[in-house]
């Protein structure tokens, strides 16, 4: 009786509202939880229904269920930058936490993919361990040890990768021990997987451990080697991170071939990405702008991104004197606030010559691109002379305060939407609308055929780009010679050693000591890529309309039209939100399949390529590196009349796959929808639901009134 007590007394307040203040988005959300359950109270009220209402009572736990935020998909930023451009102290600033994640981590560290995330049921600071499998680490050990048996300039630096990993994990002089002793060294058992803390300072020392390389400590239990990924839920961070995800990524991944996939495939589920550089090298760092050129096809034809934050951090670190000394129209070196004036006219022409840079660029059209000037020190130490604001951490703080809100409305759209829908079958059942039935049916199938034949121009046009893709592969990939027997110029010795480690990584190597990443399958599936990538963005673009696109032609899609006589029907209200959600799911679907899609080309060629790395890796001893050249261009010879087709035919087989899906569905949920809609009004016994019908269109009101 005081629960039901307590629902009278929120309808009382629906039933007045224009005397009380707005409701807030949460309340919204449990008084519509409260208008469902009590109709379902109803429909459990009924005898003699069954099956009606059963159908009836599922629809309104779904509707319930779906009102759980927890378990909406999360969407991800990814934070890049090399080490040392003040990532971990932007992250600090931002959550205002300021010596939760450790700074200064440099060396092989960076390859820990790091996640933040709001802890949403408790107010301890959390951490999940996701370590490499056992066999792959003992793989790659292996693999560092064969790489390390020579002088050269590449083996110094590969030298100093497996001393840094292994002196980190087993302790001082571990890299003098044996590869079987170190493999029966086992540290996987002392990890733990969950750490937890309610204090912040106790959790930074238990965290430091598996994502900081610490170049003094010797002793060994530092375990980042061998972790894959770090997700971290930090308490009373809901406003920021309720519905986000942020991702610390490496600058431009790692060797280690499971770390290396695994940022590329969290890369392409951002849904932004921001940049990040040290002040006084953001414009002209090569570093920076090489992560954004190796990263655009990750971040927009096989990824999701709609935009980038380009962060220079760092933003106090100023010699005033000397800065002012270069400037035309220089400030008064008298005033007490030369640091600051300075600090702000370098960010103000920061801000201008990045903007510049990337005006007239294919990212600019495409993305929103915005440029920040941070300073994460300033913004603890106020004593620095910038006001918060001037160090830019609120306005960061701003954007992911904004998109929370934006997720979180709309979340709750839906749930009030769906709500409705429901209500509005449950209304609709004593309608005798026989004649629409037949209508909506008709409707469906034109709809669908209409569909059908705007997929099969997309795919013409896909496929002969594919096709002129594929002959220019087989006349142009003898351009993978430059990779497999490059030329070499006095100063690039060690060759030998990056080929081998391209080899057993897959046909992927990133050279510290050449500065630079060398990608065989990217090589192989230039052309392919080339001719595809106009027509591809234009099919599934990243959020820019194009007349064209999958997305677009589901927008449209829909079985009711608004000038029909029947447009008004409480039932259609049911059908039209079935296929609204239908839709929105669909799109969300071609997102992620986009992704796989457009990777598929270079998957393709990676696998026919495998087994040829593989052999080619086990060549040693005198003239290896001639065999292992030799081994791969004959292998792309032979492979070449085949393995580019493959590839396109791939590629359309996942587009066909793709688009049936599309249409099945549609063609299901809205056939399912059409019979549900009729058949309550012969099954079930008429439901007064009228108030509760009133009640949601109020609070449907109040939502879209807070805009």
């Amino acid at each position: 009786m005081a629960s039901q007590g307590t629902k009278r007394k929120h309808y009382h307040v629906l039933s007045d509202s224009s005397k009380e203040p707005p409701l807030t988005e949460n309340t919204i959300i449990e008084q519509t939880k409260d208008i469902m359950t009590r109709v379902d109270e109803k429909i459990q009220g009924i005898k003699n229904e069954d099956e009606t209402k059963n159908e009836l009572h599922s629809y309104i736990v779904e509707a319930i269920s779906k009102m759980n935020k927890n378990n909406s998909n999360k969407k991800i930023i990814g934070i890049l930058g090399e080490s040392g451009q003040g990532k971990s102290s932007l992250l600090n600033a931002i959550l205002e936490k300021r010596n939760l994640l450790p700074s200064g981590c440099f060396g092989a560290c960076t390859a820990v993919l790091t996640q933040i995330e709001a802890n949403l049921t408790d107010s301890n600071y959390t951490a999940d361990i996701e370590v490499i499998p056992k066999e792959n680490w003992e793989s790659h050990l292996k693999n560092l040890f064969a790489l390390s048996t020579e002088s050269d300039e590449e083996n110094k630096n590969l030298t100093n990768d497996t001393r840094e990993k292994i002196t980190a994990l087993y302790g001082e002089n571990a890299e003098k021990r044996t590869f079987e002793d170190l493999k029966n060294d086992d540290k996987f058992a002392e990890i733990t997987n969950h750490l937890s803390s309610s204090n912040a300072s106790d959790f930074a020392r238990q965290l430091q451990h598996y994502i900081q390389y610490s170049p003094g400590a010797v002793s060994g239990g530092w375990y980042w080697p061998l972790v894959k990924c770090v997700t971290i839920k930090i308490p009373d961070c809901h406003e920021l991170l309720e519905h986000i995800t942020l991702v610390d990524l490496p600058g431009t991944g790692d060797c280690n071939k499971i770390r290396d996939e695994m940022w590329k495939s969290k890369l392409r589920d951002c849904s932004s990405v921001w940049i990040l550089s040290d002040m006084s090298r953001a414009v002209t760092s090569k570093d920076t702008w090489e992560i954004l050129k190796y990263c655009t096809k990750d971040i927009m034809q096989a990824g999701e991104c709609r935009d980038i934050h380009f962060i220079c951090t760092k933003s106090d670190n100023i010699e005033p004197e000397e800065y002012n000394s270069v400037l035309g129209d220089k400030i008064p070196e008298d005033d007490e606030d030369l640091t600051t004036k300075c600090i702000l006219h370098r960010n103000d022409q920061a801000k201008k010559t990045i903007l510049k840079t990337f005006e007239n660029s294919h990212i600019k059209k495409e993305m929103d691109i915005k440029v920040f000037t941070v300073s994460s020190k300033a913004f603890f130490q106020h004593k620095l002379g910038l006001k918060a604001d001037d160090t830019e951490i609120p306005k960061l703080r701003d954007v992911l305060k904004n998109m929370n809100k934006r997720i979180n409305k709309d979340l709750n759209r839906g749930c009030v939407a769906e709500a409705e829908a429901v209500i509005s079958l449950i209304q609709s059942k004593t309608i005798a609308e026989t004649e629409v039935h037949n209508v909506l049916e008709r409707s469906l199938e034109k709809a669908l055929e209409k569909l059908d034949c705007q997929f099969d121009m997309l795919r013409r046009m896909l496929s002969q780009r594919l096709s002129n893709g594929v002959e220019k592969s087989k006349l142009s990939c003898r351009d993978a010679e430059e990779i497999i027997s490059p030329y070499l110029p006095h100063g690039h010795g060690g060759f030998h050693k990056i080929l081998q480690a391209l080899c057993i990584n897959g046909g992927r190597h990133r050279s510290k000591a050449w500065n630079t990443v060398l990608d065989l399958n990217e090589c192989l599936t230039k052309h392919m890529y080339e001719n595809i990538d106009v027509v591809f963005s234009s099919i599934f673009p990243t959020s820019a309309k194009t007349g064209l696109s999958v997305q677009e032609l589901i927008d449209k899609f829909t079985i009711i039209s608004s000038d029909s006589a029947h447009s008004l029907s409480p039932m259609l209200n049911f059908i039209k939100a079935q296929e609204e959600k239908q839709k929105k799911t669909l799109k969300e679907e071609v997102v992620n399949r986009k992704k796989k899609i457009y990777t598929s080309i270079q998957e393709t060629i990676k696998t026919a390529m495998a087994p040829h790395y593989e052999e080619a890796a086990q060549e040693t001893g005198e003239g290896s590196m001639k065999r292992r050249q030799t081994k791969l261009l004959d292998a792309i010879d032979t492979l070449k009349s085949l393995m580019f087709e493959n590839a396109k035919q791939e590629v359309l087989k996942q587009s066909d796959e793709l688009m049936d899906y599309i249409k099945k569905n549609l063609e299901d949920v809205l056939k399912t929808s059409i019979q549900h809609s009729f058949a309550q009004r012969r099954k079930i016994t008429l439901l007064d639901v009228s108030s509760e019908v009133e009640m949601l269109k109020r609070l449907s009101v109040q939502l879209s009134d807070q805009d």
